[in-house]
């Protein structure tokens, strides 16, 4: 293995279909009109040298090294900067080139260290290689005069001089290396979005500057990357660069993190990661990153990661490590016995949103073959199970429509229940580019989100009160319909008229117009006017959206709701246009995909149907149970009433992510057998009785399935730390339980997939090895997968309208909980922080924070900084307040991050009607000063401390 070399362009590739016709040092070269010189030449074959032009953003023209000479023009025009033309005649190489590129290089090195053997980047570094390829061999100027290479000149302090910058936890800023070129500026501008850093002083003290002259950890850097992955020299180096050395060979995998995908190099010394660098080839994230794929993998080398298989009795006793025999022997014997005890149907299993589709697929399978019932269920029941219910009753399938190149052809956004800056960061960039260029912002949420008010970017904001989601789509529909907005070809065409007309004849009602429903919303009529009209007039329409529409009590039907609205208005069916789920965790998409609920096989084929059922009872040689398993909310009940008594927990932490801590902790401690396979002792873990090691992403193979239905390859980087892939652990358990499985390698499971699943048909690692990824559905029809959906058509035929009426949740404010809190998630933090807590991102969030209104916030006595008692119907517990304008009067937000802080003990049992969806994003509260942890939050950690204690396999022996 090697590097994988990635080419450099030197600048952006052109759009344009218009071809021109040059000739570049006696080459014909024909490129798209648009191109520049520096880049035709390049796909010539001929490397134009170059230091501040870079393919990731736009040309710059600063270091005046890519000079060249056309026929018929006089001078030397920079050729990054020279768009190509038909019939020029370019030369890159003469004499008063080589002499021109040699003085440049020389005032470059004249004020630069020349410590390459001991510097971070020798090898790496494009100022050497520059050196060398303009055949620069003496420098005639020296450090006598002004530099700012050292601390002291003469004796004398030196001005220009600046320290390193350490203060960011993952890589160095070095002044004294900085040769401007702003190539770092201009990423953190036009790839990033962010703005955080500029060029400071002129001439001679120019500089790289972090904000105003402040510390990158101080600046509003957000840590992603960009400005280190730009600069070409080591002016801006990985830590981890400075400390292994240079990687010797890469391997292309896919980050396990949000649901974006980004692709990535993993750059390794022998097994050890020295850095990811983002995948230029990689389609979701075109070669972007953000904080947590390119620097949050450390988790992978945590002490607290758990190696060896344990088990235990009783949850009151230590762990006892053992061998991965016993521990199979031991789980096995435990859960045959529970079924011989209680019945077939009192164990089942959870599959988990970060393992990989292989790993999910044998996880349902084990359950439905092995343990004989459907009592299988994931954690996207938790997060995304309206999707799939909302857009199979719409348009015919439980997934997005477009791929994520599609935002670059949008005109109108709409974000609802979605922070991307946070949450989907990378997706957030490219958004935010666009918006940039021209197109139109509208955000639905509570909260004033980043993307709101970001550098050049102004969205108009829909503050509506949480829970009143579907009255705020209705009512989007009812000036779309009475101001004679709809595309009436396009509904005519492709959805059900008759649907339609009585869909529309609801929205139009007066009770469904935005100043009926503005009592409900707290939405200004006025602005929900201007964004339904702005939505369906502005062109291409696209809306994504996120937890804060599924998490609802009315989850599905605001799905059901947003389907409507883009049926109605046609932006439905190209590029730029669609809805599009931003899903929460790597694999939530996948997760579903491969049959993880209840009711549903894989590529969501009920199992009751007996001719699906029939071609999986063949290929496994199984009967399989027709009847629906339970919910992880049934399963729950269940086992308080003692009839579900084992559970297989597969890389989930169902005690931190579910509602209603407490009624969880009821349930597991109820469980005769929880066996936990993870990364880590979780909270789920101070419930279990079987501990089973896992393995990180960069220790196994298989597929991704991202929030676009992108299927990507995850390819194993080192060895598994624990012994195992966690595919092989779920075929070591299945044997043990009775069941066998072979397969030899994940690609095995995956061409079982494909022939059981009509939208996988086509997919297998020769393919994706072959074109990088494929978006489902992929079969004969779409041999290389389908980026758009419902082009010529629905899936399911005509587009089906839906009448969505509001109706309040049950969760409701009062006396005694007046305020209405919601949740949500941190740029720095993922999910249940199981990962990135166990990395240096804890500088940025150390712990969870209650926003509050000043308003609210006055009324209670309670100051920035203070420990308050946040107290709702379910439980309490209590965290730090930050108060803020951000939320609303009566609104309060907190993440879940932290299991310090058990947010989830708040919230309640109320879940969506159809999926069962917990309704997270609405519960009614109570704040009060505190002094401190809660009594619940006390006696938690006390169990978590007692249940965590470990002995030794030598001291147990």
């Amino acid at each position: 293995m090697s590097l994988i070399e990635e080419i450099d362009f030197g600048t952006p590739a052109s759009k344009s279909t218009t071809m021109v016709t040059l000739t570049i040092d006696g080459n014909e070269v024909t490129v798209p009109e648009g191109t520049s010189i520096m880049r035709a030449a390049m796909d010539a074959g001929h490397q134009i040298p170059k230091l501040c032009a870079t393919d990731m953003v736009d040309a710059f023209g600063s270091c005046r090294l890519c000079v060249v000479e056309i026929e018929g023009r006089a001078g030397t025009p920079a050729s990054c900067t020279t768009p190509v033309m038909n019939g020029l005649v370019v030369h890159t190489q003469s004499e008063r080139l080589k002499k021109l590129r040699k003085g440049v290089m020389e005032l470059y090195i004249s004020d630069h260290p020349l410590d390459c053997l001991t510097c971070g980047a020798n090898g790496d570094c494009e100022l050497q290689d520059m050196a060398g390829a303009v055949g620069l061999r003496e420098v005639r100027y020296g450090y006598e005069g002004e530099n700012h290479v050292f601390a002291k000149t003469n004796g004398e302090i030196n001005a220009a001089w600046m320290p390193k910058d350490e203060s960011n936890p993952y890589f160095t800023y070095d002044p004294s290396k900085c040769i401007v070129c702003s190539r770092c500026v201009r990423a953190c501008e036009e790839v990033q979005g962010t703005f955080a850093l500029t060029i400071s002083g002129r001439g001679f003290d120019s500089r790289v500057s972090p904000g105003m002259s402040e510390s990158f950890l101080g600046s509003e850097c957000v840590s992603c990357g960009a400005c280190v992955q730009a600069c070409p020299t080591a002016t801006l180096t990985e830590k981890s660069v400075i400390e292994i050395g240079q990687p010797e060979h890469s391997v292309v995998t896919t980050c396990a993190y949000c649901g974006v995908g980004c692709a990535f190099k993993a750059e390794m010394r022998g097994e050890e990661v020295v850095r990811m660098v983002p995948y230029k080839d990689g389609k979701a994230n075109r070669g972007h990153s953000c904080v947590k794929g390119r620097f949050a993998w450390g988790y992978t080398n945590h002490k607290e990661r758990i190696l060896k298989p344990m088990i235990r009795e009783r949850i009151e006793d230590p762990w006892r490590e053992v061998s991965w025999d016993e521990a199979f022997s031991f789980a096995a014997a435990k859960m045959r016995g529970i079924q011989q005890k209680y019945g077939r149907d009192a164990i089942g299993g959870i599959t988990s949103s970060r393992c990989t589709n292989e790993e999910t697929y044998l996880v349902q399978k084990l359950i439905r073959a092995g343990f004989g019932n459907n009592n299988v269920d994931t954690c996207a029941r938790v997060c995304h199970s309206p999707t799939g219910y909302g857009l199979a009753t719409t348009f015919g399938t439980s997934a997005g429509t477009q791929d994520f190149d599609s935002v670059e052809d949008t005109d109108v956004v709409v974000i609802i229940g979605a922070n991307p800056a946070s949450a989907h960061p990378v997706f957030a960039s490219r958004l935010k580019k666009r918006l940039r260029q021209g197109a139109k912002l509208i955000v639905i949420d509570p909260r004033r989100t980043e993307m709101v008010d970001s550098p050049h970017v102004k969205a108009l904001h829909l503050p509506l009160m949480p829970g009143t989601n579907v009255a705020v789509m209705t009512a989007l529909a009812h000036v779309i319909v009475t101001e004679g907005l709809v595309n009436e070809a396009f509904v005519r065409e492709r959805c059900d008229w008759s649907e339609f007309e009585e869909w529309a004849a609801f929205v139009a009602q007066p009770n469904n117009s935005p100043e009926a429903t503005a009592i409900l919303t707290g939405v200004d009529p006025k602005d929900l006017r201007e964004a339904a009209r702005l939505y369906a007039t502005g062109g291409n329409g696209a809306i994504y959206y996120g937890l804060g529409v599924t998490e609802h009590s009315q989850g599905s039907t605001t799905v059901i709701a947003i389907a409507n609205l883009a049926m109605a208005t046609g932006n439905i069916g190209r590029p730029g246009v669609g809805v599009n789920p931003l899903r929460g965790q790597n694999n939530v998409q996948g997760s579903c995909d491969m049959g993880s609920f209840p009711h549903e096989l894989p590529g969501y084929r009920h199992i009751a149907g007996d001719a699906v059922r029939e071609q999986f009872e063949a290929m496994w040689d199984v009967k399989l149970n027709p009847e629906p398993g339970l919910r992880i909310p049934n399963m729950f009940d269940a086992a308080i009433e003692g009839t579900f008594m084992g559970l297989y927990v597969q890389g989930e932490d169902i005690l931190q992510s579910d509602p209603n801590t407490t009624h969880v902790v009821a349930a597991l401690s109820a469980m005769e057998c929880v066996i936990v396979h993870d990364l880590f002792l979780n909270e789920t873990a101070n419930y279990a009785h079987v501990f089973l090691p896992g393995s990180s992403f960069l220790e196994k193979d298989g597929t991704f399935t991202n929030a676009e239905r992108r299927i990507q390859r995850v390819r194993k980087v080192m060895s598994p730390k624990n012994g195992m892939a966690d595919w092989e652990v779920t075929i070591a358990l299945a044997k043990a339980m009775g069941f066998e499985m072979n397969y030899s390698h994940p690609s095995e499971i995956m061409d079982e997939i494909a022939a059981l699943t009509p939208t996988f048909a086509g997919v297998s690692y020769a393919k994706l090895d072959e074109l990088g990824s494929v978006q489902w559905p992929c079969n004969d029809k779409a041999p290389e997968g389908t980026p758009v959906m419902h082009i010529d058509g629905f899936v399911r035929g005509k587009g089906k309208f839906v009448v969505t009426e509001y109706v309040a949740t049950d969760e409701r404010t009062g006396p005694r909980f007046p305020l209405l809190l919601t949740t949500g998630r941190i740029l720095s933090q993922y999910n249940v922080g199981a990962q990135t807590r166990r990395t240096e991102n804890v500088v940025w969030h150390a712990e969870d924070r209650l926003e509050i209104h000043p308003h609210d916030a006055e009324q209670r006595g309670v100051r920035d900084g203070d420990w308050v008692r946040l107290t709702s119907r379910a439980g309490e517990t209590t965290l730090r307040a930050e108060i803020t304008d951000r939320v609303s009067p009566g609104v309060v937000y907190t993440t879940f991050h932290h299991p310090d802080t058990q947010a989830n003990v708040i919230t309640t049992d109320y879940s969506d009607w159809a999926t069962n969806c917990p309704e997270y994003k609405v519960t009614a509260v109570q704040i009060s000063p505190s002094n401190g942890p809660s009594d619940w939050q006390k006696s938690y950690d006390a169990q978590a401390r007692q249940s965590r204690r470990i002995v030794p396999a030598e001291a147990a022996e």
